[in-house]
């Protein structure tokens, strides 16, 4: 890098330099990062393509996480959406079933298909609770209990909320 004894900008601390056969006007050996004669403290290029790959790997890493976080929340979200359609379609089947008793919140109670009479019917009497045995005709489909908001759960012998997958 030549410098020419010209000075088209008119600048103090400016000057016009030869750059491979080029005249580069106005250049500024105080605002550039770089040396600009021999004297100066020695640099290393900065390695543009490794800097590319750690921000793009980075970049990845980050959203996968992201993303791996939203499908988590997506099969929870699916989880309850499938238990909801499940307390939809026992309600369904207990409103559709026959009964002859009062029903009180909070009580277990037992969907059965009678199939000499070939219809659903609403039992308090579980698989073990007669005592004589159960009914040949019965099919027990499920344990429900009716919820405060009038829809109905699927429950285990003891009470216990059964979540469907």
């Amino acid at each position: 890098m030549a410098k020419i004894d010209t000075n088209s900008a008119d600048g103090r601390d400016s000057y016009d330099v030869e750059v491979g056969g080029m005249i580069v006007p106005f250049f500024n050996k105080n605002i550039t990062p770089y040396p600009t004669e021999s004297s100066g403290p020695k640099f290393e290029l900065v390695p543009v393509e490794k800097q590319k790959d750690v921000m793009l790997n980075v970049a990845r890493l980050h959203a996968q996480q992201e993303y791996d976080r939203i499908m988590e929340m997506v099969s929870v979200l699916q989880k309850q959406a499938n238990q909801i359609k499940r307390r939809l379609e026992l309600t369904d089947a207990v409103h559709a079933a026959k009964y002859d008793f009062q029903i009180a919140h909070g009580q277990i109670y037992y969907l059965v298909y009678d199939t000499r009479h070939k219809c659903t019917i609403l039992t308090s009497h579980g698989p073990t609770g007669w005592s004589t045995g159960k009914p040949s005709n019965y099919d027990y489909i499920a344990a429900v209990k009716w919820l405060g908001d009038y829809s109905w759960q699927e429950v285990d012998n003891e009470g216990n909320y059964v979540n469907s997958q």
